[in-house]
């Protein structure tokens, strides 16, 4: 026993070295023998804090702080203050090690940085039902993009190497976690301009949200990739000839586009894999200096588009505009001489390492560089969060669109550049020049034409705002604005308006509790909170002013020594936000597994969600709503990303039983060739052959191409399968596949039939 206890210990010893070398190599060849001792004195640390912790795979703990340290050195580019750092990034939440140990050992800025990552880890702890506190933490947490980036940098290495080793969790967690990844940290390394780090992140998210799609895709890029090699040296001999000619320095290659971006294109605009011809993309990288590389990837373009014609609406220009992360390059789409787009994409070295390693490389660069991009977007976050109010779920929404925003340039009248989320309109606009003059905006001329405020921005507009100090913002604002900034502001005002009329109310209420001999009391003044339904004083005391509620209805009430007394129906009927969420987890405590058309679930409440229309077969989980019990979803509805991101306590597991004998409502779509006769083939196979049962049937026809929808009862995934076949064999049928969503107008679940 005791040798078998060595001989694990010596391998684990072994295993933690291996790791810890594959680190100390990533290291940079100007790091000093102090800094090798400072990383050396932080392995240490995290190796005694950690040392009886081992992860889910049954490994020392040690090696995922470790192998965080190395994804921060190599494949972010970070410094060694952020190694040290990603090695301790679980040290103060995880043991006995505090801050002030910390600092001491090290200095103040990686004490700072540790507990900006130890905040990061209750931002998506949704059990925590203080939602203002929660929101709180988010705050603080984006705050520190302006005060030290490396704090997020740190959590995307962090985030992962977890996604990375997700396999050794649970089905359940895997889901979590990978949603949660795809609704935030994906588009953070977007923004954050790492692109590799970003594609990864939603492969991995895609692999656990959808692995038999994410497994299908893989295949066929693998049985593809020798017909894709050939032809992309086919497409570059010429190219790279010509360049050689001209005497350019440079690197060319073919990039696979990623599994997801694959995946959105067949799910999104419903193309068939053996349709999607921009399966990568070819890069060009010049060696130039500074001042010359603008230039450079200008004539390589030009040298490009006299061997390939360009598709002169897919030219993205971002060398004279960068994008807000920094990223510079020429984007243009050519046909080759197989009938074939080909994406091209041209940059410098130092673009290319941007473009990689986005903000890391970017201060390294930031010397040389006059774009100001970056610091101005982080100025705006820091605002946007810094007015901002709600619950947490408002902020992360409000900071996601921000992340996933693309953005178009527009002028002032005097010619200024300004960068603007795509889909802007000229409020948002207004509120991007100053939050005071989109408070008092009336209209605006975009290219001298005077247009409303909800007139929606295009590259290049020139706009010019007009005001009128008479100007309020209102709610109808809230509808047409897409901008965080924007959101934020009108709300701040709105409700600052709404509190100087709720004084009004408020003082009414109290001349009412005094007329009723009733006491002013917090205990009575939460009474009529529930007696009439509403949350918050501010809300009470605002719908009295505006004359939403009427305080005659108080005359009903029974008093008690200046004590209220509500009817006993009233009291049962309403419920705080916390009781909800406390009966939440309680059920979930309870119903920890739902076996749907099992002997679990005939006594629990349960409804089919209309979003998606799973049927058996189909992987599932419960989703437990306030008001109508628990919802089944698919794990690829559209709305399962959000709901397992934010929502992560109220998912219930949840698996199939047998039962042959019950019905489910779902859709197909069929399109093809418009002939005599071949709805009542597609008819026969379903009700004739298969016996199926149609709820509705539409077909449309227009210049000899039909598509249809037929909603249809099916029992299981493998007789819809069945079904998709057959239609598909018919002659004339283009592409059959599953309809997702029912009538958008019908906000009922239809009840499964025999």
């Amino acid at each position: 026993m005791e040798v078998a206890i060595t001989t694990e210990l010596d391998n684990n010893n072994k295993l933690i070295l291996k790791h810890y070398r594959a680190l100390l190599r990533t290291l940079r060849n100007n790091t000093t023998r102090q800094d090798k001792k400072n990383i050396r004195e932080a392995f240490e640390l995290a190796m005694e804090s950690h040392k009886d912790m081992r992860r889910k795979s049954g490994e020392p703990y040690i090696i995922h702080p470790l192998d965080v340290a190395r994804v921060a050195s190599e494949e972010i580019g970070l410094d060694v203050t952020s190694i040290i750092c990603a090695l301790l990034h679980d040290v103060v939440e995880d043991t006995d090690v505090t801050l002030e140990e910390i600092e001491r050992h090290f200095n103040k800025e990686v004490a700072k940085i540790v507990d900006g990552l130890t905040k990061i880890s209750g931002i998506f702890d949704l059990n925590n039902n203080n939602s203002s506190l929660q929101a709180e933490n988010f705050r603080k947490l984006l705050l520190t993009l302006n005060d030290d980036i490396r704090v997020i940098l740190v959590k995307l290495a962090d985030r992962l190497h977890n996604m990375r080793t997700l396999d050794s969790l649970k089905r359940d967690k895997q889901l979590k976690i990978a949603s949660e990844t795809l609704f935030l940290y994906a588009p953070l390394a977007h923004r954050m301009g790492l692109y590799a780090i970003k594609t990864e992140l939603e492969d991995l998210s895609l692999k656990y949200t959808e692995p038999d799609l994410y497994k299908d895709i893989a295949r066929r890029l693998a049985e593809t990739k020798r017909e894709r090699s050939k032809f992309i040296n086919d497409f570059i001999k010429p190219i790279k000839e010509l360049l050689e000619k001209k005497d350019f320095d440079f690197e060319i290659y073919g990039r696979p586009k990623s599994i997801y971006s694959i995946y959105n294109k067949i799910k999104n605009k419903g193309v068939p894999f053996e349709e999607i011809y921009d399966l990568f993309a070819i890069r060009i990288i010049l060696k130039s200096t500074p001042e010359k590389e603008k230039a450079d990837c200008w004539a390589v373009y030009s040298t490009l588009t006299d061997i390939y014609k360009p598709s002169p609406d897919r030219l993205r220009d971002w060398l004279s505009n960068p994008k807000t992360n920094g990223y510079e390059a020429l984007h243009t789409t050519v046909m080759s001489n197989t009938g074939k787009w080909v994406e091209v994409q041209i940059r410098s070295e130092r673009m290319h390492e941007i473009a990689e390693k986005g903000f890391a490389a970017h201060w390294k660069y930031k010397e040389n560089s006059a774009d100001n991009a970056l610091d101005e977007w982080l100025q705006k976050i820091r605002n946007v969060l810094s007015n901002a109010d709600g619950n947490a779920l408002d902020v992360v929404n409000d900071f996601k669109y921000e992340l996933f925003s693309d953005e178009i340039f527009v002028f002032t009248p005097k010619g200024d550049l300004k960068r603007v989320r795509k889909g802007a309109t000229a409020l948002d606009f207004a509120f991007e020049v100053h939050s005071a003059i989109g408070k008092k905006c009336i209209g605006a001329k975009v290219n001298t034409k005077l247009v409303p405020l909800s007139h929606k921005l295009k590259n290049g507009d020139q706009v010019e705002l007009l005001t009128s100090n008479k100007q309020v913002p209102n709610e109808d604002w809230l509808n047409y604005v897409v901008t965080a900034k924007a959101r934020s502001v009108i709300k701040q005002a709105l409700k600052e308006d709404k509190r100087k009329i709720a004084l009004d109310g408020k003082a009414e209420l109290e001349k009412k509790l005094k007329v009723l001999k009733m006491e002013d009391s917090e205990a009575n003044l939460i009474l009529v909170m529930n007696y009439f339904k509403v949350l918050s004083p501010t809300e009470l005391y605002y719908d009295i002013a505006v004359r939403k509620l009427d305080l005659a209805a108080l005359n009903k009430l029974d008093v008690i020594a200046g004590k209220i007394k509500l009817p006993k129906v009233v009291t049962e009927q309403k419920l705080s936000p916390s009781d909800i969420d406390e009966a939440v987890k309680d059920a979930l405590k309870k119903n920890a597994e739902l076996l749907i058309m099992g002997e679990s679930s005939d006594k629990i409440d349960y409804k089919f969600a209309p979003c998606c229309n799973p049927v058996p077969g189909d992987d599932v989980f419960g989703f437990l709503t306030v008001s109508e019990g628990i919802k089944i979803h698919r794990t690829n509805c559209p709305n399962a990303v959000q709901l397992m991101a934010k929502y992560s306590y109220r998912i219930v597991k949840t698996k199939w039983t047998k039962q042959h004998n019950i019905a489910f409502l779902t859709g197909i779509k069929i399109n093809g060739i418009d002939d005599v006769g071949l709805v009542n083939k597609i008819t026969n196979v379903i009700t004739g052959q298969m016996n199926l049962n149609m709820r509705s049937v539409s077909f449309e026809s227009e210049d000899g191409i039909f598509e249809g929808n037929i909603m249809i009862y099916v029992h299981d995934t493998s007789e819809l399968d069945d079904l998709i076949a057959r239609l598909g064999a018919l002659e004339g049928i283009l592409g059959v596949e599953r309809y997702d969503t029912e009538d958008k107008n019908n906000d009922q679940v239809v009840t499964a039939r025999k």
